[in-house]
């Protein structure tokens, strides 16, 4: 037994450290297990990749023996939300109980920072005329005087899609480096010298990739020092990977491009070039390529195109053939190079020039390629919302790129989440990452679902392919909802379902009088939702894709879940498409080896927001009775949790009538 492995046993001990600075701390056998894993994992320098259930208490199963080691360590998260809460809770807690003296710094990307040359700048930029983006500035401006960080998420009621926020942050493109006048003061540079002055730095996936392709933040320098990296929430990992490993030429980067050099044209060389129409013909170039792309998804008979809700993934053969998509292709590149000419005739008047004139240059360079056959083993694709367009290429997976990260910096690599796949291989996971080979752990959640928790599948239901079926999910969670006072989520596998669905929803409340709130996604910010979710216990909450995983409400506040359909991949994305040729030229299954497992994977996800404490009870409702009729059906039950299956609806309302009797 190594020092480590002994000292992460005393620590999680019925008198060690934990228990000590915790009178509520309880032994848990399978964060302890887990914990031992990831001490010998650093002790050997080895990769570990470890699933595990809700309330193992993973986070302090990895936090604990990285402190201990006294090793540097990068921790990685999945959303910035996660990071807050390791920086500001769960590492002081942890550094405190064990009493060590470990330094810890938060790392986010450019956008998450104030940039007060920008800020400046915005001054004259905005629209002064919208009167919320000028108090937001406002705001934003007497913050500034007394943040020590940067960090925008300081910010009460600052929402992360504020229009404001491009204005006073920075990106790569736009920043000016070592040329900057507020240099000396910037605040993403001090986030990366207290990053390297740290112990333990923690960052997000996002962050990771897009150091490994830009080289650019941070985490270069950071990475060969560390002895430890930990990825939390790695079932995230592959698809942040491939947003941010291939490249991407955008509507809205033009569009911010020409704002910025009409803004700085008009400041500082008013009269040396036609700014205003430069900046014109750039924004009506991007406009134009996003119509192209919108344009090219009419159907017969319509006569505009169709309006776009949310955001549509489509294939780059259908549309790059065309005439239409190639002169607007065309088009942005003729701005892009007229600009860039002009600005590199000024450039010596001040490095905002020199800047923009490199962004015009790179845009320009991005048509070209994207004119040009995609590189072999890529897949090009567009991404189109309301406001712009993505024309974007990507690596299949994360495996080579992971691989050379991981022969060019030997440490100790531990990955985990609750969700990693559903075999001991955990082969969901590890074979995208190509991480085959890496030492595999799964440790069960400690809940007793058989006691607590129950699963219905109604069998005599609407296909999800049939008209009837939003209709029906809504009627069955109305029943459901009301049998137990409100306290449930209804979760989708698109956002059209969560429309009807809710409609229905409140169709069927209204109708009998009941007095039962219905929440839907995109109505108000996630973080409002979940307040009035929490707030009003009286209330069904429906909720897409962002709310599958990342919620916790333990207690009877939430009793019971519905999932709409069995959430395997769209069959018409330009990505799973791709890896289904793949495999399929591997001679192998691609329903079985990659929708069912990803339908399995994300079942788990969404289930887990049911059982989140030691207390809890409540009602899973699969609203698709492929789940019973199909072969894969099986398989998809045995990746649950093991939960008592009811045959009939009455038994699913007699359940959730008992539960909120014993409330």
């Amino acid at each position: 037994m190594t020092p480590l492995h002994a000292a992460v046993l005393q620590a999680f001990s019925a008198t060690g450290s934990l228990a000590n600075a915790d009178p509520g701390y309880t032994e848990r056998e399978v964060q302890l297990r887990m914990a031992t894993e990831v001490a010998d994992a650093i002790d050997a320098r080895s990769t570990l990749v470890a699933e595990a259930g809700t309330g193992v208490g993973k986070t302090f199963a990895y936090l604990v023996p990285t402190l201990l080691s006294g090793a540097r360590a990068l921790i990685s998260t999945a959303t910035k939300s996660l990071q807050d809460q390791l920086f500001l809770r769960d590492l002081p807690r942890l550094r405190d109980a064990l009493r060590l003296p470990t330094t810890v710094a938060l790392l986010k990307g450019r956008a998450s920072y104030l940039c007060t040359h920008r800020m400046k700048q915005a001054r004259h930029e905005t629209d002064l005329s919208d009167r919320w983006a000028a108090r937001t500035l406002a705001k934003v401006e007497a913050w500034s005087h007394s943040t020590a960080t940067g960090d925008l998420a300081e910010i009460d009621g600052l929402d992360e899609r504020s229009s404001v926020i491009p204005l006073v942050s920075s990106t790569r493109e736009n920043c000016l480096g070592s040329e900057c006048p507020d240099y000396r003061t910037c605040h993403v540079m001090k986030a990366r010298r207290d990053a390297m002055a740290a112990d333990v730095v923690v960052v997000n996936h996002h962050l990771f990739f897009a150091d490994m392709s830009l080289r650019e933040s941070g985490v270069a320098e950071l990475l060969p020092s560390v002895e430890v990296a930990v990825f939390d929430e790695a079932h995230q990992l592959a698809e942040a990977g491939v947003a941010f490993l291939g490249v991407t030429l955008s509507s809205g980067q033009l569009i911010d491009a020409a704002r910025d050099m009409l803004g700085a044209g008009l400041q500082q060389a008013r009269g040396l070039a036609p700014w205003q129409d430069m900046a014109a013909v750039c924004d009506r170039a991007a406009r134009e390529l996003r119509m192209a792309c919108v344009g090219s998804t009419r159907t017969a008979g319509d006569a505009a195109p169709r309006e776009v809700r949310g955001a549509m993934k489509l294939r780059w053969d259908e549309r790059a053939s065309r005439p239409m998509f190639g002169a607007a292709l065309e088009g942005v590149g003729a701005a892009c190079a007229a600009a860039h000419a002009a600005l590199d005739t000024v450039s010596e008047l001040s490095p905002d020039f020199v800047k923009l004139a490199d962004r015009m240059a790179q845009f320009h360079e991005l048509t070209l390629r994207f004119v040009q056959p995609a590189h072999p083993g890529n897949v090009r694709w567009i991404d189109v919302t309301t406001n712009q367009c993505r024309l974007v290429e990507s690596p299949l997976d994360i495996r080579e790129a992971l691989r050379e990260q991981m022969a060019a910096s030997p440490k100790a690599w531990i990955f985990t989440s609750a969700t990693l796949g559903e075999d001991d291989r955990l082969s969901w996971f590890t074979e995208p990452a190509g991480l085959t080979e890496a030492k595999t752990l799964r440790v069960g959640s400690p809940f007793n679902y058989a006691e607590h928790a129950r699963l219905y599948v109604p069998t005599q239901f609407p296909k999800p392919n049939e008209p009837a079926h939003p209709v029906a999910v809504g009627q069955l969670a109305a029943r459901c909802a009301r049998a137990l006072g409100g306290r449930t989520f209804v979760l989708t596998t698109t956002l059209r379902a969560l429309q009807s669905i809710g409609d229905q929803l409140r169709s069927d409340f209204q109708s009998a009088g009941d007095d039962v709130a219905v929440l839907i996604q995109g109505q108000l910010p996630k973080r409002q939702l979940m307040q009035m979710f929490l707030a009003h216990p009286r209330s069904v909450l429906v909720g897409s894709q962002t709310f599958w995983e990342g919620i916790d409400v333990p207690g009877d506040a939430l009793q019971c879940v519905l999932i709409d359909k069995l959430p395997f991949p769209p069959p018409n994305d330009p990505l799973v498409e791709a890896r289904v040729k793949r495999l399929e030229s591997e001679g192998r299954n691609a329903f079985t080896e990659y929708f069912v497992a990803e339908a399995a994977v994300s079942l788990k996800q969404g289930a887990g927001r049911l059982i989140r404490s030691e207390t809890d009870r409540g009602l899973l409702v699969v609203c698709d009775p492929r789940m019973s009729s199909m072969g894969y059906g099986k398989r998809l039950r045995q990746a649950l949790p093991a939960m008592i299956r009811l045959e009939s609806e009455a038994e699913a309302l007699d359940w959730l009538t008992m539960l909120a009797r014993d409330r």
